[in-house]
């Protein structure tokens, strides 16, 4: 549980976890689309379908855990560090000529 206090309204906080819910909620979802699509050992078409339609689950996941009793820059770092890396790797592995 986060007991330390911070100089931030609670109003600033709140849509502080909202922007990070909604943004980097959207980012992590579309780096995990595009990764999937990659690295599915499937037809571009189908592994781009499947990738989108993980990124659904990915999306609830990202909101509960921008709510999650985790410290502010924790709940961001915990959304935007894994986008940053499977956007990376999702771009790579296309560069590559991942996928089929």
């Amino acid at each position: 549980m986060y007991t330390r206090s911070s100089s931030f309204s609670p109003a600033l906080r709140l849509l502080s976890r909202v922007a990070a819910a909604v943004f980097g909620g959207y980012a992590l979802a579309s780096a995990a689309a595009v990764f999937l699509a990659a690295v599915l050992p499937s037809g571009r078409a189908e592994a781009a379908l499947g990738g989108m339609q993980f990124s659904f689950a990915v999306y609830t996941v990202a909101v509960i855990w921008a709510f999650a009793p985790v410290s502010l820059p924790r709940a961001w770092a915990g959304l935007v560090l894994p986008a940053v890396v499977l956007a990376g790797l999702g771009l790579a592995l296309r560069g590559a000529g991942g996928g089929a």
